[in-house]
């Protein structure tokens, strides 16, 4: 005889996932989220991370469209208001230049936020193809590839960073060039580690048997079962890259007048930190938001996309 299957007497009861999930007879039907779905309910359980998603869009935003609530151009000089504090004509003040600080923030964190989203995309696609590449291939590909990997990251690069963009006039778009070329050897071998366990899965020997050719294997079969992986490391990476962008440009080796970022706004306010301080105070600001933001989001982007994490499968309440 057939068993019934119940659900709570309750009205407003929820029936268990798993329940919903099982079939009599033990066979399972679909369930009623997709992974997305689900993937999305658990980081919106996250506050800091939904925070920090607010924080960064509003940045874009200002980034975007804070330029239409000014006349003046971040190149425009007001010889009439030099080192003035913030006021009615000029919200955020101007420096020694007569520049307007509003302008100037708008541009910079425009720029930063160019610099940092290019070269972090840029590392992970560089470092998802080198790390799965020496993984699938393994022996002399694997040994080499490793052998290079951990030469680079003995390298100092910081110099090496600042020499080459200080001779290149400082050009944002050769700091990103050089951003990547020295960026990408940490997240290649954390792709490389968990790559040689997905080198062994059966979709992987199936496609081998199939006749598929490496470069597709690596690029359809094994880079997307590491998109967890890649996303946090890729959100992750612009905190990492607007502070790179950032100690650059406050030393003079990053990008250099009459271009703005907001790492020449810092090395412009350090100076005059207590006789100016909104010069200092509002580019900071902004480092702050944003690293912040991009920190909540990518926690609880791990939270959400790792099945092990408490954190993620309990809601994400901090």
């Amino acid at each position: 005889m057939a068993t019934d299957v119940t659900t709570d007497a309750s009205p407003g009861a929820t029936p268990d996932p798993a329940a919903r999930a099982t079939a009599p007879g033990g066979k399972k039907n679909a369930p009623d989220l997709g992974l997305g779905r689900l993937y999305l309910r658990r980081f919106l359980r996250n506050r800091l991370a939904v925070v920090g998603v607010v924080i960064f869009v509003l940045l874009v935003l200002f980034s975007a469209f804070g330029s239409l609530f000014t006349s003046y151009a971040y190149s425009d000089a007001d010889f009439a208001a030099l080192t003035r504090p913030p006021s009615a004509a000029h919200w955020f003040g101007t420096n020694q230049g007569g520049n307007d600080v509003y302008a100037s923030a708008v541009h910079g964190l425009q720029r930063s936020l160019a610099i940092a989203v290019s070269v972090s995309v840029l590392t992970i696609v560089v470092a998802a193809v080198i790390g799965s590449s020496a993984a699938y291939f393994g022996g002399r590909v694997e040994k080499a590839t490793l052998a290079v990997i951990h030469f680079l990251l003995v390298v100092p690069s910081f110099l090496i960073l600042a020499l080459v963009s200080h001779r290149l006039a400082g050009d944002w778009r050769v700091l990103i060039v050089v951003l990547t070329v020295f960026g990408w050897m940490s997240t290649a071998r954390v792709i490389w580690s968990v790559s040689t366990s997905l080198r062994e899965r059966d979709y992987v020997t199936a496609a081998e048997f199939m006749g598929i050719s490496a470069p597709r294997i690596i690029l359809r079969h094994i880079i997307p079962n590491l998109g967890s992986l890649l996303i946090v490391n890729l959100t992750l990476g612009v905190v990492a890259t607007v502070l790179s962008e950032t100690a650059l440009s406050f030393l003079g080796f990053g990008v250099q007048t009459p271009d703005v970022s907001l790492g020449t706004m810092l090395a412009d306010g350090a100076g005059t930190i207590t006789s100016a301080p909104w010069l200092f105070a509002f580019p900071a600001g902004l480092v702050v938001l944003l690293t912040v933001s991009m920190t909540f989001v990518g926690d609880g982007l791990r939270d959400a996309l790792d099945p092990t994490s408490v954190t993620g499968a309990a809601g994400g309440r901090r």
